[in-house]
């Protein structure tokens, strides 16, 4: 049972009230919708040849769930800016017929401007999903969409996490002109609160004590597991290590022993079955998993809801963000404040 103690101080924080508040962004997204049907539509007649994401940090994470969802949904090939090639090298890329798809919660990163500059002018087409509209990117973009998300002053970022990805699948909705998808983004916010309400607590004490793991997802999954590595890096300093599944037997695997921890995602989609197969190749090497959307004999079992396949991870990571702010109240840090962090980061 968990000490009221610690469950009233893990309420009061800012993670906990922001993350909470993933739902109530995501309703409002839709006041939105017929701008990205326009831009659905224009990009269904622009057919471009490639989409290039720029994106840092969490956003970053957003743009890994951008590449499975555009690949898998529009058949568009999906590759990641390296920013540097603009901002440090200032190197030119040719990128006419090209999307660049850049995700930014402040829309303030030095490097993050000259990459989405450097592209525009060699002849992308940039579409920003920012959460502030009146950034620098914005000012750059051809086609720019509100995350929606409001004030986030935690320096752990959850809500705007969220919409970004609500604003992916939005954005593939549009661009697909898939009505099933459609439908199914309008049940986001309610599934989006039953999510955080579910009980995630298996999390704190299997966590608690430990000091290295490993965050597991494949395919649209992948960008959630990254992002559930990086917040328990940052809020609970924690060397937590994402990959795919589909990696962990070319050198990961080597590394797990009796009682290593464990988080896997998976959704209800192809790769399932190898994330199940996985998991239990893990508890026969002794590792303790915590298994999220599958089930696997011998694993902590994380309850999830179901959806399309494409919305399960969004709505894991919401119950992932209630544990996680749970976990380092319980170890003794505060998620607002991590060491060495700062919300706005101006990578150069």
């Amino acid at each position: 049972m968990a000490d009221p103690g610690d469950t009233a101080a893990a309420e009061s924080t800012l993670m906990f009230r922001e993350a909470a508040e993933a739902a109530d962004a995501v309703a409002r997204q839709e006041q939105f919708e017929p701008e990205l049907r326009r831009i659905g539509a224009m990009l269904r007649t622009r057919s471009p040849s490639v989409v290039i994401t720029c994106a840092r940090g969490s956003s970053d994470h957003a743009a890994t769930f951008a590449k499975y969802a555009i690949e898998t949904r529009v058949g568009i090939p999906v590759a990641s800016a390296a920013p540097s090639v603009a901002s440090v090298y200032a190197s030119r890329l040719h990128a006419d017929g090209a999307i660049c798809l850049v995700i930014s919660q402040s829309g303030r990163s030095p490097d993050l401007l000259a990459t989405v500059e450097s592209l525009k002018q060699a002849g992308a087409c940039v579409i920003a999903l920012l959460n502030d509209t009146e950034s620098p990117v914005a000012g750059v973009a051809d086609e720019l969409f509100g995350l929606a998300a409001g004030e986030e002053k935690s320096v752990a970022a959850t809500k705007s996490f969220i919409a970004s990805l609500a604003a992916i699948v939005r954005l593939v909705a549009e661009w697909s002109d898939d009505d099933s998808l459609r439908n199914e983004l309008r049940q986001l916010p309610d599934l989006l609160r039953q999510s955080w309400e579910l009980d995630w607590s298996a999390l704190v004490p299997a966590f608690k004590d430990a000091t290295d793991l490993y965050v597991l997802g494949r395919g649209v999954g992948f960008g959630v597991a990254q992002e559930a590595a990086l917040k328990l890096k940052e809020t609970s300093q924690l060397h937590a290590e994402a990959f795919s599944t589909a990696e962990l037997r070319h050198g990961p695997m080597a590394l797990v022993r009796h009682g290593f921890p464990v988080l896997m995602f998976s959704q209800s989609d192809q790769t399932a079955s190898a994330a199940e197969e996985t998991a239990s190749a893990l508890i026969e090497r002794g590792a303790r998993v915590l298994l999220a959307g599958a089930e696997a004999p011998g694993a902590i079992a994380l309850p999830t809801m179901c959806s399309s396949p494409l919305l399960e991870p969004v709505l894991q990571i919401q119950s992932f963000y209630r544990a996680a702010n749970a976990l380092a109240v319980a170890r003794g840090l505060d998620p607002d404040r991590p060491p060495h962090l700062a919300k706005v980061t101006e990578t150069r």
